[in-house]
């Protein structure tokens, strides 16, 4: 798509695809073009000389214009909705803009009415709606004609951030009744939420595009800084954050990481990982020094416990290559984490059917 006033390009060569049931975001600062492009595509605006075919819903945007509003929707960066009426009464007239029998418009209004949670202010002028009841009420009539493709244009620009949530939650369940949704948005954290593709608009030209997390392995260097307060839960997690680059003096670690959802989900799981591993290497020490210690034959000094090194010749919780040691290690640690002295009959019985699993050795008892 190609787009000029005078001399002054709003979109230079934008060119993308949108598969069906999926939401994607066009993401830009103010002035990038991205209502430009939601107006061409919505047929309010016709492409400028030099573009290519562009097709909506399967049909021709030039040659088919009619075809192509028929399967769309449109919710502008504005609220369309009349303030002097009532909710419902928007809603019927966009249904009778629909041509929808009187029935069938009170059936469907009432419907999306009870959808969007405004029974309630059904009755009471637009105009005293808050701004994210004036957004929900702007979608549903967007919704009245059943449209396959629905274009947002910056949904939740101007709403507080209980009002933006309830809006995500809106479009997520569009696409669950497999509405494809073109979103324009300024916003990197809703187009992370939301969007299954990602264009990035510039200078009316897509600087990228991909999945958020394809777009976000483009940006090197980010980094979340972990700080303790205790040397101990520090030096644990430097152990099992191993990639991380650790400040001794200030008791803090950089570890690289996206900013994403996952990213710190994998790192807070590989945080508690490496504190119960270490857990269980202590429960097992302890146990190992109690209960099930054997020696070797010829009265040598060494002690072992089912495969697992003691301190006397292995320091402190060290694990032997030796198969089995994983399973004495959980069994044991399990206990110690839910609280059971190592030393109590439960514990012993435990260890030991644990124990006997374990390869046996000869003069091992």
């Amino acid at each position: 798509m190609r787009k000029a006033y005078g001399d002054w390009t709003v979109l230079d060569g934008v060119d993308f695809a949108v598969p069906d049931g999926t939401v994607f975001a066009l993401l830009g600062p103010n002035g990038a073009g991205k209502t430009t492009a939601v107006k061409i595509l919505s047929t309010l605006v016709s492409p400028g000389p030099g573009s290519g075919a562009v097709r909506v819903g399967g049909f021709d945007l030039v040659g088919e214009p009619q075809a192509v509003r028929a399967v769309i929707g449109v919710t502008g960066q504005f609220s369309a909705i009349d303030g002097l009426l009532t909710g419902e009464e928007n809603m019927r007239l966009m249904a009778d803009l629909r041509h929808l029998t009187h029935r069938e418009g009170r059936r469907v209004a009432a419907e999306l009415l009870e959808r969007f949670d405004l029974v309630e202010a059904a009755g009471k002028p637009a105009g005293g709606y808050s701004g994210g009841m004036r957004r929900r009420l702007d979608i549903a009539m967007t919704l009245v004609g059943g449209p396959r493709i629905i274009f947002l244009d910056e949904p939740t620009t101007g709403l507080d951030p209980r009002s933006r949530h309830t809006m995500w939650g809106v479009v997520r369940e569009l696409v669950a009744d497999g509405v494809t949704v073109f979103l324009t948005t300024q916003y990197l954290e809703e187009a992370d939420q939301l969007a299954d593709r990602i264009a990035v608009l510039h200078d009316g030209k897509v600087a990228a595009e991909g999945s958020a997390d394809e777009l976000k392995r483009l940006v090197p260097g980010g980094h979340v800084r972990l700080r303790f307060d205790d040397p101990g839960a520090f030096r644990s997690a430097s152990a099992a954050l191993r990639e991380s680059g650790a400040d001794d003096g200030a008791l803090s670690l950089r570890v690289p990481c996206d900013g994403g959802q996952r990213a710190l989900r994998s790192l807070i799981d590989a945080r508690q990982c490496g504190g119960r591993a270490r857990r269980r290497r202590l429960a097992a020490q302890e146990f190992g020094e109690h209960l099930l210690v054997a020696r070797e034959p010829g009265g040598g000094s060494g002690e072992r416990c089912g495969g697992l090194r003691m301190p006397s010749e292995a320091g402190e919780g060290e694990e032997a290559a030796e198969p089995g040691c994983g399973d004495l290690l959980a069994s044991v640690g399990d206990l110690g984490e839910q609280g059971h002295p190592v030393s109590s009959a439960s514990c012993r019985a435990r260890c030991r059917a644990t124990f006997r699993r374990l390869p046996q050795r000869p003069g091992v008892q």
